[in-house]
């Protein structure tokens, strides 16, 4: 059986608890986009590299964090193909997956500890894209905006 490759990164703010977060979830093929120390950073560099890999299949999906998770959520959806969710919930998790067929989740390190988000990740891994002709449509919509500028 294929392991899920993920990819994980964070600003300093999220430094320690992703390191608690790959000892969690060791029984999948991670890989560490950064940053790595708790030394002062900027996220959007970690934020852009960690969308390209997503992007270019080098992982099947991305996690990454900083303080509130917002400051890298907004820079991995300048990321053309790319659908950050910033999860706060396990309900958002499922619907992030459910609904919107996310390809990076976003946390953030002083609201939720890597146990949370152990249990908010797997729930999203485990649950499954709806095939509604809707939510596919609103993809679409998102994707052609990305390409034209229009809906």
């Amino acid at each position: 059986m294929v392991k899920m490759r993920i990819g994980i990164a964070c600003d300093h703010r999220a430094y320690e608890v992703k390191e608690e977060l790959k000892k969690l979830l060791e029984h999948y093929d991670l890989i560490d986009y950064g940053c790595y120390s708790n030394d002062r950073i900027d996220y959007p560099k970690y934020a852009f590299t960690l969308s390209n890999a997503v992007l270019n299949k080098e992982v099947d999906l991305g996690i990454i964090m900083c303080g509130t998770g917002i400051g890298v959520s907004i820079a991995c959806n300048k990321v053309k193909g790319i659908r950050c969710a910033k999860i706060d919930n396990k309900s958002e998790a499922k619907s992030a997956k459910e609904h919107n067929d996310a390809n990076i989740l976003a946390f953030g390190a002083q609201t939720h500890n890597a146990q949370e988000i152990k249990e908010m990740v797997e729930i999203f891994i485990n649950s499954t894209f709806l095939l509604d002709p809707c939510y596919k449509m609103r993809i679409k919509q998102v994707e052609k905006y990305e390409e034209n500028n229009e809906y």
